[in-house]
C-alpha cells in the first residue's frame, strides 16, 4: 500500500508528515528510490540546507522526494511504500505519473494520501477527519466526513485524483488543526490520521504513546487558554459550533437525512443565534 504525505501547504502543524514519519519509524522504513529534485522543486522556495560534520566540514543537504519501503510482516496487512518530501513546485502531472509508476512496479493495490489543514475547530473536541475515497463504503468504515470544499488544491488532492483515474483504490484523509495553535507538532491530528490508516490497511498500530502526547498537548493548550479571557471566549464559541454540528450529524443518522444538508442548516442556525446575541 502506498502512503504519501508532503510538507508545506498540505501539512498544517506537520501532522501529516509526522504520521508518515511515525509509520517509517515503526516499521524501519528504508529508502529505495527518489525522484529528480531538479525536475520538481524550486530551490528558491524549498532551499537546500548547510550542515556541519564534526563542527568543521560543511556539506549541502538537498531536499528530495523519496520512497521508503516499510515491511510490516503483519498477517493480512500490507507492506508499505512511503512517499514523502516537500510539495513539488513544478510538473505536478509528471510527478503523479512517476508515483503511479512506482505503485505499479512495487505491486501496490491501494493508496492513502495524508493531509492536514488549518480549521475553525476547538482543541477540546475529538479530531474529525474529512476526505474522499474511490470506494464509497470506505468513507463510512473510516468515519470520514465528506468534504464539501471547492477551491485551490494541493499535490495531495491531485495525486488522489490521479490514483482514481488510474483505477487504484485510494483514500484521501485530512485532519483539521485548530488555527489558533498552528505550530507543530499536533499529536491529536497525527494520531487521528494514523487511526484511519490502521482501519483502512488492517494494520494493528499501537498508538498509546501518541495518545499520551495528545493528552499532554491538550493540557498545555488548556493552560494557555485559561490565562486569556478573549481566547477562552473564542474557544467556547468554537465548542458550541462543533456541538451543533455533532447534534445535526446525530439527527441526520437517526432520521436518514442528508448529512451535509443537516449540518449546513445547523451551522446557519448557529450563525443566526450569534447575530441575536
Amino acid at each position: 500500500m502506498l502512503v504519501a504525505a508532503f510538507t508545506g501547504w498540505n501539512d498544517a502543524a506537520d501532522a501529516a508528515s509526522d504520521a508518515l514519519g511515525w509509520l517509517s519509524g515503526r516499521y524501519g522504513g528504508e529508502r529505495f528510490a527518489s525522484l529528480d529534485a531538479d525536475e520538481y522543486l524550486d530551490f528558491q522556495v524549498v532551499r537546500p540546507t548547510v550542515e556541519l560534520t564534526d563542527g568543521v566540514t560543511r556539506s549541502i543537504c538537498w531536499p528530495q522526494i523519496r520512497f521508503d519501503a516499510a515491511i510490516t510482516d503483519a498477517p493480512g496487512g500490507p507492506d508499505l511504500v512511503l512517499c514523502s518530501g516537500p510539495e513539488p513546485n513544478l510538473h505536478w502531472r509528471g510527478i503523479c505519473a512517476d508515483v503511479l509508476t512506482v505503485v505499479a512496479e512495487t505491486g501496490c493495490r491501494s493508496a492513502v494520501t495524508l493531509g492536514a489543514l488549518l480549521a475553525d475547530s476547538p482543541h477540546t473536541r475529538p479530531v474529525r477527519c474529512t476526505g474522499a475515497a474511490t470506494v464509497a463504503a470506505d468513507m463510512d468504515r473510516l468515519e470520514l466526513s465528506r468534504s464539501h470544499y471547492e477551491g485551490p488544491t494541493g499535490i495531495v488532492g491531485v495525486l488522489h485524483d490521479a490514483c482514481r483515474a488510474a483505477g487504484v483504490r485510494s483514500v484521501s484523509m485530512w485532519a483539521p488543526v485548530p488555527h489558533y495553535v498552528a505550530a507543530p507538532p499536533n499529536p491529536p491530528a497525527t494520531r487521528a490520521l494514523l487511526e484511519r490508516v490502521a482501519a483502512f490497511s488492517g494494520l494493528e498500530l499501537d498508538l498509546r504513546e501518541l495518545g499520551v502526547s495528545a493528552d499532554a498537548w491538550r493540557a498545555r493548550i488548556d493552560t494557555a487558554v485559561s490565562g486569556d479571557d478573549d481566547l477562552g471566549a473564542y474557544v467556547r464559541g468554537l465548542e458550541e459550533q462543533a456541538d451543533d454540528v455533532d447534534e445535526a450529524r446525530d439527527l441526520a443518522d437517526e432520521e436518514g437525512l442528508a448529512t451535509g444538508d443537516a449540518i449546513a442548516e445547523a451551522f446557519e442556525e448557529y450563525l443566526r443565534d450569534q447575530g441575536r446575541d
